[in-house]
């Protein structure tokens, strides 16, 4: 399996899940043994790159600016970059600058991506049993990606990948354990730090100390 095939399956499953009239939004970055893995929820269609009009990078984020904040604190965005995204309108990305982006989240040696790609029109929460249709697509992601060690955010998909009951109150700083094919792999659930979780974005970065 390839990501390339991988993500095929993914537009498939927009079809059937996302909003008819966008794209699947699929992954970016460093797709080659990352320090790090980002997995989010689900994208919306704030995201440019889910237009169907839109013809570079199908990756999470693209047009948006506030979970850029999150990275460049954690000191994975360089500063022009980042002032960039700041300063324009989400409206004004390019593929260009999109691709310029995510050369930048390569240089840094980290991967972005969301457990279900299925594009919905806002953020409305999907039930547990959308997410569990990319559960088995998102492990050969990640066998795919080999990364050192994964970040989940939100109680949801951390509960739904880990097949435990997660509060992040309760496991702040911990690592899980677990093994998908012949390799154990860590994981680490943080609080969500965009949209309405916003005001968790400090508690997602002392997570890391």
């Amino acid at each position: 399996m390839t990501l390339d095939k991988l993500n095929k399956e993914y537009d498939q499953l927009q079809i059937k899940y996302g909003a008819k009239e966008l794209d699947a939004i699929k992954n970016g970055g460093l797709s080659n043994n990352p320090d790090i893995m980002f997995c989010f929820m689900n994208p919306t269609g704030r995201n440019i790159a889910s237009q169907k009009s839109w013809k570079g990078l199908k990756s999470p984020w693209i047009g948006t600016k506030n979970i850029w904040d999150l990275f460049y604190s954690l000191n994975l965005l360089d500063e022009e970059i980042y002032q960039k995204i700041k300063t324009i309108k989400g409206s004004d990305w390019s593929s260009e600058f999109a691709d310029r982006v995510y050369e930048n989240v390569r240089k840094h040696r980290y991967f972005i991506t969301n457990l279900a790609k299925c594009t919905q029109i806002d953020a409305r929460v999907l039930p547990d049993s959308v997410y569990k249709k990319y559960l088995n697509l998102f492990f050969e992601e990640i066998k795919i990606v080999n990364p050192k060690i994964i970040i989940l955010f939100g109680n949801q998909i951390s509960s739904i990948i880990l097949n435990t009951k997660i509060s992040l109150s309760n496991c702040r700083k911990k690592v899980f354990i677990k093994k998908i094919g012949d390799k154990e792999y860590h994981f680490y659930p943080v609080y969500y730090p965009v949209g309405n979780g916003r005001f968790n974005i400090n508690k997602t970065i002392d997570n890391r100390k």
